[in-house]
């Protein structure tokens, strides 16, 4: 079958669900019912387009976008159910998701009703991470700007749902369309007539590993990059299920590179033709996965050049901020990055890369609890602005449980830390914000503590310092007085002066303590302080010189460095 074959009747003669708008509830409904969802209450025809996925939060309920198709894990209770309607109506939300088996009495259906929200069920087995993230897939929406969907050989661009619809059309089979990694990307209908475990490769959005071990013992995987050609699967025995239906797989490639594989369930096999298309299928699906991915490449640039443009200001910031949806009402920034370790440069590549992984794992974090938000990693921060409608309290303590959940999830690989801005209500507050956010996580960066979420007030000390610092050593500063007088001592006789003193003003002044933390007994302590006086020529009992001495302590990196 020729490429003009597969542009031309087959697909367009298929009237599969993509025929209908993509953002149609009725097309998540045909597309990923079979398996996933079922609809509860409520006409899904009669809906607005999904415009978003959101998870709902009952401790921090975010801003709804526009047609809103909100997730309720956790929600139980009927009465709690009917008040989330009603709270999500009210905001134009398009429908609720609840576990298939969570009761919606009359009062329930009647709230849905009254503010038009359809009522889905999430059927048991099926994890919340995988539909949402299906449900993201499928939609398959545009983050920044606004463009008329593009079409690849007459199916929606990137529409990886469309496509294996069409597939499963022209081979007469249910189909999955997976990545490298055995993680499904989509797929089609009909899956009802494949077997058990195709089911739970569905419904956990990646193969099996016993599965996948067996394929591997087999060398299917290592036929399907040797050969562009369909590979036959026989059945897999299984102690649970029986035997697998026989599968037939090919791989998706671009020129040399492959991109991922089709499986379709093929009890009966398929004719000479059915196999053409399936060859040719597999063009089709590489065409899309490019689509995909250079349309996520632009997106990121885009996205930077726009959050740059917004966080530094000037003429275009206003622009920008409307580009991004976030115009005209009060933003909270947050900023994310990786402490330096020292056995990591800034230029290093491995570094780079973690530092790249942790700006889309902030991304994909901040989308999912505030789908409006945007996200972008400029000059190695990953800065997100996310609208919101708290007051300036409310909002920060909103920014310190949302940094403190992210850093719990990343773990403490490279030390990521999150810095937490003021709310801006125009351009100036803004870039007055970035301020605030990149010096948060300089001092983050190079604290000494467990402390890895803050705002400026938290560390406005410390910042401080560290701007002196960069006075002193851009001036060629070096200790005076006292401190220098120290410093040259313990050079000369290999004593500890300097740490002593530091040790005693950290303690303030409790010498127990300080000789505690220099182990040491109390005494030689004392008599270190009193031969410290004497060479630095330092009243210890005098407050200034106590201030003087410790801004100095604090300003000196170390005393070699001088």
């Amino acid at each position: 079958m020729s490429d003009a074959q597969v542009q031309g009747v087959p697909i367009a003669a298929n009237p599969a669900p993509s025929a209908r708008p993509r953002a149609s509830l009725g097309r998540v409904l045909d597309d990923l019912g079979s398996m996933l969802l079922e609809l509860v209450h409520g006409d899904p025809e009669r809906a607005e387009p999904v415009g978003s996925v959101v998870i709902h939060d009952p401790e921090d309920s975010p801003v709804l976008p526009p047609h809103a198709l909100v997730l309720g894990v956790g929600v139980s209770d009927p009465a709690t159910i009917a008040a989330l309607i009603t709270e999500i109506g009210a905001q134009d939300a398009v429908a609720l998701v609840l576990r298939s088996s969570v009761p919606t009495p009359p009062a329930v259906r009647s709230a849905a009703d009254e503010a038009g929200v359809v009522l889905l069920g999430l059927r048991r087995g099926a994890p919340w991470a995988h539909l949402a993230a299906m449900l993201r897939s499928l939609l398959a929406e545009d983050e920044v700007g606004v463009a008329e969907p593009e079409s690849l050989l007459g199916l929606p661009s990137g529409d990886l749902f469309a496509v294996a619809n069409a597939i499963a059309a022209l081979i007469d089979a249910p189909i999955t369309i997976e990545d490298l990694s055995s993680r499904v990307l989509a797929f089609s209908g009909r899956q009802e007539e494949a077997d058990p475990p195709r089911v739970e490769t569905i419904l956990g959005r990646h193969v099996p590993e016993r599965y996948e071990q067996v394929l591997a013992e087999r060398g299917v995987f290592r036929e399907l990059l040797r050969t562009d050609q369909p590979v036959r699967i026989d059945p897999i025995g299984d102690g649970r299920h029986g035997f697998s239906l026989p599968r037939l797989a090919i791989s998706v490639r671009a020129g040399d590179e492959v991109l991922g594989s089709i499986w379709a369930v093929t009890p009966q096999g398929l004719t000479d033709e059915r196999a053409e298309a399936f060859r040719d299928a597999a063009k089709l699906v590489a065409l899309h996965l490019l689509r995909l991915r250079a349309g996520t490449d632009v997106q990121r640039r885009l996205r930077i050049d726009l959050l740059s443009s917004a966080l530094e200001g000037g003429a275009g910031a206003r622009a920008a901020l409307e580009r991004l949806g976030l115009a005209g009402q009060p933003v909270l920034l947050l900023g994310a990055t990786l402490s330096q370790s020292g056995e990591h440069r800034p230029d290093d590549p491995a570094f780079i890369q973690e530092r790249q992984r942790l700006g889309d794992a902030f991304a994909v974090y901040l989308h999912a609890v505030q789908p409006r938000s945007t996200t972008a990693l400029v000059g190695g921060i990953a800065y997100g602005l996310l609208p919101t409608v708290a007051g300036a309290e409310e909002a920060r303590a909103r920014g310190q449980r949302l940094a403190t959940d992210f850093l719990d999830r990343v773990g403490d690989r490279h030390r990521p830390v999150v810095g937490i801005g003021p709310v801006a209500r125009d351009i100036s507050e803004l870039v007055h914000a970035r301020a605030g956010v990149d010096r948060t996580l300089r001092v983050l960066a190079q604290a000494r503590g467990d402390r890895r979420a803050a705002g400026i007030d938290d560390v406005y000390v410390e910042s401080l310092l560290l701007e002196l610092r960069d006075l002193a050593a851009m001036r060629g500063d070096r200790p005076a007085g006292g401190i220098r007088r120290l410093i040259e001592y313990d050079r000369k006789h290999g004593s500890h002066l300097v740490a002593t003193l530091t040790a005693w003003l950290d303690h303030y002044g409790d010498v127990v303590a300080a000789a505690q933390s220099s182990f040491v007994h109390p005494n030689t302590f004392r008599y270190r302080l009193r031969r410290l006086a004497d060479v630095g020529g330092i009243d210890l009992g005098d407050p200034d010189e106590r201030f003087a001495a410790m801004l100095q302590l604090r300003l000196m990196p170390g005393a070699d460095e001088w």
